[in-house]
């Protein structure tokens, strides 16, 4: 356990940095303006604590868990070095996958459209997340350890990577053309994930990926729309709720 608490807190120092510094840019370098005020930004870290409290109770357990009962079918020689980056590939192409299903069973978006109502974005969105889809995520991803052998270091590694790029893409930032344009092509930046949270549905059900790019040109799900500032963002027909409602949301009747 002990071993646990040194590993998040290690991954929840490097989380918080990146945090830090990109809602200090986002607010000397915004490229659209906020809604929502302060109000919305707790409501965001409420959600992100919660989650927070889960992670070395439930999350790390299972992870680790997981590595530790893994199919054991990889010779030695692959692990470690190079093959790190291979493991960062296969979890970055699952969650590709896994977002994008959330999207498509009704189920799984109760969960996940508590992340899509925040109707402006900037770096705390990234941790807006309801603690339903943090525990689903986690247990699927328990499976694809298992069955692809990923070893646990890997799967940390990966953590800290996604967060920060999900904070990057997230951020209000706003970034010269000659530089986001070059980085698109390869990672997903701003411009790309943003209209991902287009409060436009078919919008919304495209630009899944979560650090490379390259997964929505390999599977047809890059959406062609340029972001624009004014771009209305949330979910197309609703609107934002209070933080205890987007606790409850997922489990009453529609």
């Amino acid at each position: 356990m002990d071993q646990l608490l040194t590993i998040f807190a290690s991954k929840g120092g490097l989380i918080l940095a990146a945090l830090v510094v990109f809602l200090v840019l986002e607010r000397l370098f915004p490229v659209a303006r906020w809604v929502g005020g302060l109000w919305r930004v707790l409501k965001n870290f409420g959600l992100a604590g919660f989650n927070a409290l889960l992670s070395p109770l439930i999350v790390l357990p299972i992870t680790q868990f997981a590595s530790g009962h893994a199919w054991d079918w990889r010779p030695d020689a692959w692990t470690g070095g190079w093959f790190i980056l291979f493991d960062l590939l296969l979890l970055d192409c699952w969650i590709y996958w896994w977002h994008r299903v959330n999207h498509v069973f009704p189920v799984l978006w109760r969960f996940h459209e508590v992340h899509h109502l925040d109707e402006t974005l900037d770096a705390s969105s990234a941790l807006r997340f309801h603690f339903g889809e943090v525990l689903l995520s986690s247990l699927v991803r328990a499976a694809v350890i298992i069955l692809l052998n990923i070893p646990f270091t890997s799967v940390v590694l990966f953590e800290v990577v996604v967060a920060v790029s999900a904070i990057f893409q997230h951020s209000n930032l706003r970034l010269a053309g000659w530089l986001e344009r070059p980085l698109s092509w390869l990672i997903v930046t701003p411009s790309i994930h943003w209209v991902h949270h287009h409060a436009i549905r078919r919008d919304t059900d495209s630009n899944y990926a979560a650090i490379l790019s390259v997964w929505d040109r390999i599977f047809g799900s890059r959406s062609s729309t340029i972001r624009t500032p004014d771009m209305p963002i949330g979910v197309q027909g609703l609107r934002d709720r209070a933080g205890v409602e987007l606790v409850t949301r997922p489990f009453r009747q529609r």
